[in-house]
């Protein structure tokens, strides 16, 4: 499948940089051009649901945004209290942030969202 918008491609690589640190304690997974993702390697099972391996954080490129999807705020939603008001602005549902450019700022807010989510993973065991 081919990217959805080439142009945007530059903000997906500055972004997967920020994931980068992040991939030794995850499973990395690339399936197609423009989307990269970061999975638990554990075997969890929430009440009535099958073993799965939780999904951490990703990047998908779309139309007009790079899709930031960040699965701690979906499975604590109590962890948005603790998430920049730059990067919460760009919150789109539960779980997907529109990046649109990256400031100084939303970088430093990504990065303390991404070790919030870490600690958060380490917690529940499944990291």
């Amino acid at each position: 499948m081919p990217i959805k918008n080439p142009e945007l491609l530059p903000l997906f690589e500055e972004l997967k940089k920020l994931l980068a640190p992040y991939a030794s304690s995850f499973t990395v997974k690339e399936p197609e051009p423009g989307r990269y993702e970061l999975w638990s390697t554990a075997n969890t099972a929430p009440p009535g649901k099958p073993f799965y391996n939780p999904y951490f954080v990703g990047l998908i490129i779309q139309k007009s945004y790079v899709g930031l999807y960040y699965m701690p705020i979906y499975t604590d939603p109590d962890i948005s209290s603790q998430i920049g008001s730059a990067l919460m602005a760009l919150l789109k549902g539960k779980s997907c942030f529109y990046v649109k450019s990256l400031s100084p700022e939303l970088r430093e807010q990504i990065c303390d969202a991404l070790e919030t989510g870490l600690e958060l993973y380490k917690s529940k065991g499944w990291v």
